[in-house]
């Protein structure tokens, strides 16, 4: 099943989606919105799952999809919560700042809370007041969680997934050391995050989602050339149900909560760094990764971050070529 929700109010319209999102029916019936269909899961899923076998059949009406007019799936949400769950990348950018790597690092994963009072749109530009903060996009995998007890175990925690998406987690590098130097974590330097234009189901996923992993490339194009071609499902120390786990240890999850497993990030075949997709390289899913690796190999980073007028486009494709989340596709402008 696909959901998403299309721009009303501050929360959106549910509308459930087709397999090949290109036609979609309203749903506010059913619930209002989505995360009216969270807060009752169990009883409202089995409605939504038949509206959309109606909707596969053309036994209801409905509507043409376009993601442009699509919202985030979720505008607002109780919480957002990222992690790290692929090592290599943190290993990287350490490493370029002449940084061990705690070994704790591969046993317990990192994880911040971020602002979750607004989510762009798919198609929403991203602001940027000053290019001098070093914008960055950071293509990454969300899930979102229904009711999650508190010290949940990770196979538990894993039956608690309602759905995947993905996230551009935009970041403004450049403030980020500032903040890091006070001792209290990310603020200013993580602004609004855009999620995909549609939210699925974990059945729906079929192969591709194993062991709390999306497996396949997670694509990337920036200023309409070929950026990132990582798979989500390779090199993915912490999987969705530790990381979900993880948040519970102390505390109740609430549905509605997002979760990020960060930035997406491949070791090239011999085990190093990863390479430009120009260079046969799967290459990466943020700028800052590329500018890592320059300065690990050449002493310096020569890749900008984004600039006004920039474009980054992040999907994911079927074994049809078909996007599975519809596509983020942003441009920088100036706030």
């Amino acid at each position: 099943m696909k959901l998403a929700s299309l721009k009303s109010g501050r929360d959106g319209r549910l509308v459930v989606v087709s397999h090949d999102l290109a036609w979609c029916a309203d749903a506010t019936h059913i619930a209002p919105t989505l995360q009216a269909a969270l807060d009752d899961w169990v009883d409202v899923a089995p409605q939504l799952e038949l509206l959309a076998t109606d909707l596969a059949h053309e036994a209801i009406p409905m509507m043409r999809f376009h993601e442009r007019e699509a919202a985030a799936p979720l505008p607002r949400a109780y919480q957002w919560a990222d992690g790290s769950a692929y090592v290599n990348h943190v290993k990287l950018v350490r490493q370029a700042r002449g940084a061990e790597l705690p070994e704790s690092f591969w046993t317990d994963p990192l994880m911040y809370q971020g602002g979750s009072d607004e989510f762009l749109g798919a198609r929403d530009p991203i602001p940027l007041a000053d290019e001098a903060w070093g914008c960055d996009l950071e293509a990454e995998v969300v899930v979102v969680t229904g009711d999650v007890p508190r010290g949940v175990s990770r196979d538990e925690a894993l039956n608690h997934i309602r759905l995947v998406g993905l996230v551009n987690d935009v970041s403004l590098r450049n403030l980020i050391p500032a903040e890091l130097a006070k001792g209290f974590g990310f603020l200013q330097s993580k602004p609004a995050s855009a999620l995909s234009p549609v939210f699925v189901t974990p059945d729906e996923l079929g192969e591709r989602w194993q062991d709390g992993k999306l497996l396949g490339a997670l694509n990337v194009d920036l200023n309409g050339e070929p950026f990132g071609r990582a798979d989500a499902g390779e090199d993915m120390t912490f999987d969705f149900g530790t990381l979900v786990a993880h948040l519970a240890k102390t505390r109740n999850i609430g549905a509605g909560s997002i979760i990020g497993s960060g930035t997406v990030s491949n070791r090239d075949a011999d085990g190093g760094p990863g390479k430009p997709i120009a260079r046969g390289g799967r290459g990466y899913s943020c700028l800052a990764e590329v500018r890592t690796v320059e300065t690990i190999l050449d002493g310096q980073a020569v890749t900008p971050f984004l600039k006004h007028g920039d474009t980054v486009r992040i999907w994911m494709e079927d074994e049809h070529g078909h996007a599975i989340f519809g596509t983020i596709e942003q441009t920088v402008v100036a706030a």
